[in-house]
């Protein structure tokens, strides 16, 4: 509950408000597994325009795959012209250790430049047994990292 005189939670806590305007938004969508991503990029720039993000404010561009996340993430974050940055992509598990070697590092580098940079990242890089999970997943997941992007970028700007 909101206690509506504080801004605050009863616990105390703030609560960024879900309102996209005025936000510079900056995706970063792995191309491996591109239908599945593509699915988890319309979704979340569908629901970013909900939110009142303006397309213009949208920068959103494609790196090979999940490994090439981070580094595209960090050239964004430098630039510091975006509020908050969201990661899309999707990782199948295979018959290796390759799934764990990308879904571990892909995860520690998104972290990494959310923390070196101080900026909102929304992960929503599935990691997941086979393609029907992956499937079932990404409208809402590619939603829920609009939303968390947004969310975090106007808490940060409160926290500021």
């Amino acid at each position: 509950m909101q206690d509506a005189d504080q801004g605050r939670t009863r616990s105390g806590g703030l609560q960024a408000p879900i309102d996209g305007r005025d936000l510079r938004i900056g995706i970063v969508q792995a191309r491996f597994n591109a239908a599945l991503t593509d699915k988890l990029a319309h979704a979340c720039l569908a629901e970013l325009q909900q939110l009142g993000v303006a397309t213009r404010h949208i920068k959103h561009v494609t790196v090979p795959g999940a490994l090439e996340i981070a580094l595209a993430l960090h050239a964004l974050a430098e630039a510091d012209d975006c509020d908050a940055l969201i990661a899309l992509g999707c990782i199948v598990r295979g018959e290796t250790y390759h799934f764990e070697l990308v879904a571990n590092e892909s995860g520690a580098g998104v972290t990494r430049v959310a923390l070196d940079h101080g900026i909102p990242i929304a992960n929503a890089i599935l990691t997941v047994e086979n393609e029907a999970q992956a499937w079932a997943r990404a409208e809402d997941k590619g939603r829920d990292a609009a939303r968390v992007a947004v969310e975090m970028a106007n808490l940060m700007e409160n926290l500021s």
